[in-house]
């Protein structure tokens, strides 16, 4: 005869519904008001119920980085002249964290990377929220959002975040546990273009009167749209691109799915390189490099910036020749391309090994596969390394390769 047993109502009840906290989604709001006369923001970080969350490590950085804080439940800061940091117990409940960040970075040059004035900010959305190890209670999910509280006479705001309200945006980013705002950001009076290549509503904005050439950095992504797809089929559903003039930095840089391009760099330059379309690459390739081997992010992304202009019919075979010699002569002193930095001589060395070997696979493939197939294969992998890159290449070269097998890598 079967055993039998009789379990207690409660705990049928727990059972059945699983832990307290599966499948619990709670809401994680970040209020940012810009305050140009200090040129600081203040940020609100709200969690709709505090137990949610057990804990949340920042690292500060610098000091004076963040300052001001005050927070419901307890709150822990650290001091170090690196890297300070701040330890947040949330109390039950709406819970919020509030504390100022500065904006203005200057660099040693006068210049800088990120800015706000009395009619306009640029800057990162990592500035905003600093990096975080998050302990949060098993199976909460946390919706995070972001909004905007503007100065008076300021008119807009632009992320490559998706847009949910006039200044609110949605944080979802797959690759991170905690949810917060990165990327390029950009508030104040705006002039903005907007068009749509593939899928990817594509943003082009700069402060009024900055001298940003908006159109044509649209109509020269409209030229290489398609090759640039051809290669990296990765479709963001936004891609921003902000530019300001001096005092800005005088170049460019790209963080997630958005980039920045000072309006006083050429789109193309009289080398024939582009500034634009190799910060386009970095977005789309989203290759990560390990330490000491920034050679290949640094070479693929100048190498793709030549050849997909070439590709899309904008140089000439005089051109990219007369390009050639440039490259060879600026990289004709280069012993090794493993470094910590990278500069330009080394990166142009770089783009001249890259062509070697796409030349080699094309050879010995009989023009069936090429270094396109390596970068594909580069954008499965969380970081790279030579080693990594050379055992890739030779994968799709079919046996060993003789480019590789150089003592630049070495």
């Amino acid at each position: 005869m079967p055993l039998c047993f009789k379990w207690p109502l409660g705990v049928l009840l727990i059972i059945a519904s699983g832990p307290l906290w599966a499948g619990k989604k709670v809401d994680l709001d970040y209020h940012v008001q810009l305050m140009p006369q200090s040129n600081q923001a203040q940020v609100r970080v709200t969690l709709a119920e505090g137990s949610a969350v057990r804990s949340l490590d920042f690292d500060l950085g610098v000091p004076d980085s963040y300052s001001d804080f005050k927070a419901d439940g307890q709150w822990q800061l650290t001091p170090d002249p690196e890297h300070s940091r701040g330890l947040w117990h949330p109390g039950p409940g709406k819970a919020s964290l509030t504390y100022r960040v500065q904006l203005n970075h200057p660099l040693k040059n006068g210049s800088y990377d990120t800015l706000m004035t009395p009619t306009w900010a640029l800057f990162r959305g990592e500035q905003l929220v600093p990096p975080a190890s998050l302990d949060q209670q098993d199976g909460t999910e946390l919706v995070s959002r972001l909004e905007f509280e503007l100065p008076k006479g300021w008119k807009s705001v632009e992320t490559a975040w998706p847009r949910i309200g006039k200044n609110r945006f949605r944080i979802d980013d797959a690759s991170r546990v905690f949810d917060r705002p990165t990327g390029w950001m950009l508030a104040g009076t705006l002039g903005t273009r907007r068009t749509t290549l593939g899928e990817t509503e594509v943003t082009v904005s700069a402060p009024k009167g900055q001298g940003m050439h908006r159109m044509d950095v649209i109509t020269l992504l409209t030229f290489v749209w398609p090759q640039v797809q051809a290669v990296f089929p990765r479709n963001p559903p936004k891609l921003l691109i902000v530019g300001a003039a001096s005092p800005m930095w005088k170049g460019s840089t790209a963080e997630r799915n958005s980039i920045y391009l000072s309006s006083v760099l050429p789109l193309v330059s009289e080398s024939g390189s582009s500034p634009l379309l190799r910060e386009v690459v970095q977005v789309f390739a989203g290759i990560n490099a390990e330490p000491g081997h920034e050679w290949i992010v640094d070479g693929l992304s100048e190498y793709y910036a030549i050849e997909l202009l070439r590709r899309a019919g904008g140089m000439s075979d005089e051109r990219y020749q007369t390009l050639q010699h440039r490259l060879n002569a600026v990289g004709k002193g280069v012993t090794h391309l493993r470094a910590a930095t990278v500069n330009q001589a080394m990166q142009a060395r770089a783009v001249t090994v890259l062509q070697a070997l796409d030349r080699e696979i094309r050879l010995q493939t009989h023009n069936k596969r090429s270094l396109d197939d390596v970068s594909r294969a580069l954008m499965r992998m969380d970081k790279v390394s030579t080693a990594s890159f050379i055992q890739l290449s030779e994968s799709v070269l079919g046996g060993s390769s003789e480019v590789m097998d150089s003592p630049l890598l070495r």
